[in-house]
């Protein structure tokens, strides 16, 4: 099997199309996503639409769950607010009911998936670096975890000790754990303004990391159409 791991794809729908057609080239034969289909950009529907109609193992983000609820955003920057509440109103209550309905972390064929930390899935937490990622080791009960939240593509490893680092491709080891962010379909924030997600060869054991082109341009101008912060549409051409 060939796996397509997908993350924060945050309605960005040029971004998701380019690469759902790299994942075909590839040969993909096999989905995943780590949540947070939804947010800041301006396709939260078709996004959505496209990942549900896939039939896809999908998980929980936070902007999934805030975007399905109706509670109150105290305490939220003032863009992701607004995200979100413009957000709401462009889904249905299926489409709501579908994202609450998720579940904060799934097992898939013989590797997990989390959006965010697997100590405590339903906080989001981030993890950057090493101790966070020691913190999410200790609750792994499979060889390799994938997850999200960041959109900072890095690997962790556990054998005596916790390594990390950034990656293009690698081959999994007997023995060890990992712990794999795939970065950012949707908005990338390390620094390099592309699509990326992952090919995970189950037969070659192998991890490959893709970063893909797409029409930003076109993205940012429905951002700023919809009516939603500039600054959402500016941060994608910096990858920030």
């Amino acid at each position: 099997m060939k796996f397509a791991i997908l993350a924060d794809i945050h309605a960005n729908l040029e971004a998701l199309e380019v690469v759902l057609a790299d994942a075909k080239e590839q040969q993909a034969t096999h989905y995943a996503c780590l949540g947070d289909v939804v947010g800041y950009c301006a396709n939260p529907k078709q996004c959505l639409d496209i990942i549900r109609g896939m039939g896809m193992p999908c998980i929980k983000g936070n902007h999934d769950e805030y975007c399905s609820m109706d509670e109150a955003l105290t305490g939220f920057n003032p863009h992701a607010a607004q995200a979100v509440e413009w957000t709401r109103n462009q889904l249905t209550e299926n489409d709501r009911k579908w994202l609450r309905d998720l579940k904060y972390m799934r097992l898939v064929a013989s590797f997990s998936i989390v959006h965010a930390t697997l100590d405590g899935p339903q906080r989001w937490g981030y993890v950057f670096d090493k101790l966070a990622a020691a913190a999410s080791f200790t609750y792994q009960n499979t060889a390799l975890c994938f997850f999200g939240h960041t959109h900072v593509p890095i690997a962790f490893i556990r054998d005596s000790v916790v390594r990390g680092g950034t990656y293009s491709k690698f081959r999994i080891e007997p023995g060890k754990k990992y712990f794999v962010n795939v970065g950012s379909v949707g908005q990338s924030r390390d620094g390099v303004p592309r699509a990326t997600y992952v090919i995970y060869d189950m037969a070659e054991g192998s991890i490959e990391l893709r970063r893909l082109e797409y029409d930003m341009a076109k993205t940012q101008e429905k951002i700023r159409a919809a009516g939603l912060p500039r600054r959402l549409a500016d941060r994608l051409s910096e990858g920030r």
